[in-house]
């Protein structure tokens, strides 16, 4: 079989996880978040899911630094996008679970940029 042929292998995605500096912080605000249990935990990670779907991790990393968006100084890497059907329900939501909102918003009649507990930016929208 050559390099470039895929067709003997299935690939899954199975879940994406974010580096943090308290796994367990993060997994409740996600968990609460999105309705979603803890399937694996150790001290340094904490997977969350639910059967049949992908699941989201966190990872401690010691020398971890907060993205400092929408400062370049240090970039976001990554940022997840929400659905919902309410902008302003669901930031009050998330404000209440911990998130924060930061100063500049983009296109806050579109989307609202929050940031998670760890300072991760992520989105969310009634566009997804």
């Amino acid at each position: 079989m050559s390099h470039e042929d895929t067709s003997a292998f299935t690939f899954r995605y199975s879940a994406i996880t974010f580096d943090c500096p308290d796994p367990a912080e993060l997994a409740r605000f996600y968990g609460k978040a999105l309705g979603l249990a803890v399937v694996f935990s150790t001290d340094d990670f904490i997977l969350l899911g639910q059967e049949g779907a992908p699941g989201l991790g966190f990872n401690r990393l010691a020398d971890y630094r907060r993205p400092t968006w929408p400062d370049p100084s240090q970039e976001k890497q990554a940022h997840m996008e929400l659905g919902v059907d309410d902008l302003d329900a669901a930031q009050a939501r998330l404000l209440a679970l911990g998130a924060i909102k930061p100063d500049f918003q983009p296109d806050p009649d579109r989307w609202r940029v929050l940031l998670d507990p760890a300072g991760h930016p992520f989105c969310v929208s009634t566009l997804v």
